[in-house]
């Protein structure tokens, strides 16, 4: 008997030892068990933030262009068609053509004091016979001109080139006969048959004189010839003409004083021919 209690004695004292053995054995699996679903739930939340960036269209039909990756440049279709456009968009603009349909200035030839009229019946002819699309402008050269005139300046309207005018046509042979058929056109000036037109150079010398705001003082009197003066501190003084100086404007004349003859300088207007 008291050897079984013995046997019993030890058998349980060895049951804890076993179990305990045991128990970290049976522990493991749990373990591992438990710890896979922690790393799937660290990596739920990774494919979170991918899924909430991709914008789903309103109509599902359409698929989304494909995004950039980081570091690679954009299509180049998206980005350069406004730049493309931006840089033709100049090309497009129309310009305006240049005319280049022979036309040029020729001189007709009038009678002098006529040119006005002369230039009346070429612009009555010009519509009548409908040649407006060959025959273009009609002018008379003329520019502004003031002179003194018994002690008052009076403006008149003087014609640059008296008996002669200006035409800007397409030179063939209808508008050669309109022209030349008017009443009081003499010809036109060139060597021989053939009309000459006029350089550019000149046309825009003629049309710049025409144009000018300063009107032209008319000079009557000549170097060596008696003036009197009527404007200024030596109004009503008698000089002689010395010199004049067209581009400025300006006459010298000789006044005496005192027996001695004194050079004073002034506008062509402050002086009139006796």
């Amino acid at each position: 008997m008291e050897e079984k209690k013995e046997q019993l004695k030890e058998i349980q004292k060895e049951e804890p030892s076993e179990t305990l053995s045991r128990d970290p054995q049976g522990v493991e699996p749990e373990a591992e068990f438990q710890e896979t679903p922690s790393e799937e739930a660290e990596e739920e939340p990774q494919e979170g933030p991918q899924s909430e960036d991709v914008a789903l269209p309103a109509d599902l039909s359409t698929p989304l262009p494909p995004k950039a990756q980081e570091g690679e440049p954009e299509d180049d279709e998206a980005k350069g068609e406004l730049p493309a456009e931006s840089e033709e968009s100049p090309d497009e603009m129309p310009e305006e053509p240049e005319i280049d349909d022979d036309r040029a200035w020729y001189v007709v030839h009038s009678y002098s004091g006529y040119e006005n009229k002369v230039k009346k019946n070429l612009a009555h002819r010009i519509e009548s016979m409908g040649m407006q699309d060959q025959i273009f402008q009609v002018v008379v050269p003329t520019e502004e001109e003031v002179e003194l005139r018994d002690g008052q300046r009076r403006t008149t309207e003087r014609r640059v080139f008296p008996g002669y005018i200006l035409v800007q046509m397409i030179m063939n042979d209808d508008s050669w006969y309109v022209v030349r058929n008017t009443p009081g056109v003499t010809g036109f000036v060139g060597s021989g048959a053939k009309p000459l037109p006029l350089h550019p150079e000149e046309v825009e010398k003629i049309m710049k004189r025409m144009e000018a705001e300063a009107p032209r003082i008319k000079v009557s009197f000549r170097p060596g010839q008696k003036v009197r003066i009527v404007e200024g501190p030596f109004e009503d003084f008698m000089g002689t003409v010395d010199e004049i100086n067209m581009e400025k404007g300006k006459v010298r004349v000789l006044v005496s004083f005192f027996g001695r003859e004194t050079p004073v300088e002034l506008d062509f207007l402050q002086v009139e021919k006796i």
